[in-house]
């Protein structure tokens, strides 16, 4: 029996799937302030009338690593970077002590420059001397935040070309042991190249690793508290799992797990074989994507989040700030005939509904008015209150609430049409990525719009209106996120660089460097990367997993009087569900 765990913004979602076949569904609020009784009510529920000693795995998808960026609610990071001679690189986009040190590999691994270490103990001394001074402002800063984590900094190392050769960032994370809470090692995150990348990617992780590694021991102490001893695995933004254990070392992965979880929610709920829209509408965002002949759009480079470009691979998905909780208010416009663009949804979240104790009338209060809600669960003082929200933002454009609530449905549709219109004018100017290949001259083409997520059915009806195309609705729409967490497979990429004149092999991701044959082929190489990968699918208990070569080439190379080979092979075990939902 499979166990699939979603943890949103609004709400926690738990599902378990045996012989392909769904038997039982929660959804909970989540408290913010206390995740973990959160965590436990939720998982206390879902396992209540089933045999736990079944339970094969359980998978998580979570927006906790997101939110905290989003949100600025990170560890404070120190940042020590050595980047050589060329470009000079900056980066204002992060929040963090940069300090630049010599010392230099080149592209190809060759130690050009070592490092001084007179120079590092300056750095340590001016480091720690600043730790002092900051921790008590970072400590309040961060209790204002509810963390729980410990306060103590963190540190990312990032060396260039250091996934050629690692000895640098190995040294510096060394010497600095002992002096910070946690290190980030830049060639640990990535086998592919890009600096500046790598440099926020390595950031990104030491920012939110406390954060992180609090909820994933409140995962770990529910599970034991119920006596589940499953191996547990969260979903990264590739749309594959990794063990709990691995991500605890590597958080920065999981950033946006949860619209990876809404992707393979959809692929298993949904039959997909055409170019499509596909949207999950939450309480607090809608996270939109793309499928090209049922093939998910994907991000060839890395995820953007923020101002942050990163290395992490991922299912294209861009989140807006509408959902059920989307707070509703009055603004001033000078299209006074337009009432509809007097009226402001979101972006932000401001609490829940009327409906539910909030304070700001919401879109979820709007539908409410106009009797889209199943009432049997709400008594008649929440529908009074939000009822009682929602007209006096009417009164103000001089509408009925029923007038201002439909406004208010049709302005949302219109919001993710304009949005998805204005992805698709950017995706279709240049190369379509998917997870199997290059679409050089291929355009997005939407035959059929895809929705899940809380407010879906009730929104349904609008978007069809606004995209004059079919929208479909699966019969879980509600918990499909969970369902995606639970059918998820692990992946895993590698990347293999193999120089026959310097005879060396390196595969960053598995810290492989070792010596290699001057005469080391490409068939070689290919053999010996899929190897690495059905071994890790082994280690994964689920050697069936499937594997390709994603990329390859080699090239010659001369260097003076003597030449080799560059050979460089890309790999992965591919994404996917496990198995197939059987719809009764």
């Amino acid at each position: 029996m499979l166990i699939g765990i979603d943890m949103g913004g609004t709400h926690i979602d738990g599902v378990a799937i045996k012989d392909n076949k769904i038997v039982k569904t929660i959804k909970h609020p989540v408290d913010r302030k206390d995740l973990y009784q959160t965590i436990l009510n939720a998982i206390y529920d879902l396992i209540s009338d089933l045999d736990k000693t079944q339970i094969s795995r359980v998978n998580l998808s979570t927006t906790i690593s997101t939110n905290a960026i989003v949100e600025n609610k990170t560890t404070a990071v120190d940042l020590i970077l050595q980047k050589g001679p060329g470009i000079n690189f900056e980066f204002p986009e992060i929040a963090a002590e940069v300090n630049y040190i010599d010392g230099y590999v080149d592209h190809r691994g060759k130690m050009v420059k070592d490092l001084d270490y007179q120079q590092l103990a300056a750095l340590k001394k001016e480091l720690t001397q600043h730790q002092d001074l900051k921790q008590e402002s970072n400590l309040a800063e961060n209790l204002k935040h509810d963390l729980n984590t410990s306060q103590e900094k963190n540190l990312a190392v990032v060396t260039k070309f250091s996934t050629r050769n690692p000895e640098h960032e190995k040294a510096i994370a060394e010497y600095f042991a002992n002096d910070y809470y946690q290190i980030t090692q830049g060639h640990t995150l990535s086998g592919r190249l890009n600096f500046p990348r790598r440099v926020n990617t390595a950031y990104l992780n030491s920012a939110v690793y406390n954060i992180f590694q609090e909820f994933a021991n409140n995962i770990a102490a529910a599970l034991r508290e119920v006596e589940i001893d499953a191996p547990i695995y969260i979903l990264k933004a590739d749309g594959g799992t990794m063990p709990l254990a691995d991500a605890i070392t590597r958080p920065v992965e999981t950033i946006l797990s949860g619209p990876a979880a809404s992707f393979m929610g959809m692929s298993a709920l949904f039959d997909n074989q055409m170019d499509s829209v596909l949207l999950d509408i939450g309480g607090t965002t809608t996270d939109i994507f793309f499928l090209v002949d049922g093939v998910p759009v994907f991000e060839p480079t890395g995820i953007t989040i923020g101002k942050h470009k990163t290395l992490v691979r991922a299912i294209y998905s861009v989140s807006i700030g509408l959902g059920g909780d989307s707070c509703l208010s009055i603004v001033n416009s000078s299209a006074n005939d337009d009432l509809a663009a007097r009226i402001k949804i979101g972006p932000e979240r401001k609490g829940p509904p009327l409906l539910f104790g909030g304070e700001t009338p919401t879109l979820t209060d709007a539908m409410s008015v106009l009797h889209k809600l199943d009432f049997g669960h709400l008594s008649a003082e929440q529908v009074m209150l939000a009822r009682q929200g929602i007209t006096e933002l009417a009164e103000q454009l001089s509408l009925s609430p029923e007038d201002f609530a439909e406004i208010v449905l049709t302005k949302a549709a219109q919001t993710v049409k304009n949005q998805v219109d204005s992805l698709l004018l950017r995706l279709n100017s240049q190369p379509v990525y998917t997870v199997r290949e290059i679409l050089a001259d291929r355009q997005i083409k939407p035959a059929e719009v895809k929705v899940i997520g809380g407010p879906a059915k009730i929104l349904a009806e609008y978007l069809e209106q606004e995209f004059k195309l079919n929208v479909l609705l699966p019969d879980q729409f509600q918990v499909a996120n969970a369902i995606g967490a639970a059918l998820a497979q692990p992946t895993i990429e590698l990347n293999l660089l193999a120089d026959t004149q310097r005879k060396i092999l390196i595969i960053p991701e598995l810290n492989i460097y070792e010596k290699i044959g001057s005469r080391y082929s490409l068939d070689e190489g290919r053999k010996y990367i899929l190897r690495c990968l059905k071994q890790a699918a082994k280690e994964l208990s689920d050697s069936k997993l499937a594997t390709e070569i994603i990329e390859e080439s080699s090239f010659n190379m001369v260097d003076g009087y003597s030449s080799g080979k560059n050979i460089r092979i890309k790999a992965q075990i591919k994404p996917g569900l496990s198995c197939a939902i059987e719809h009764e």
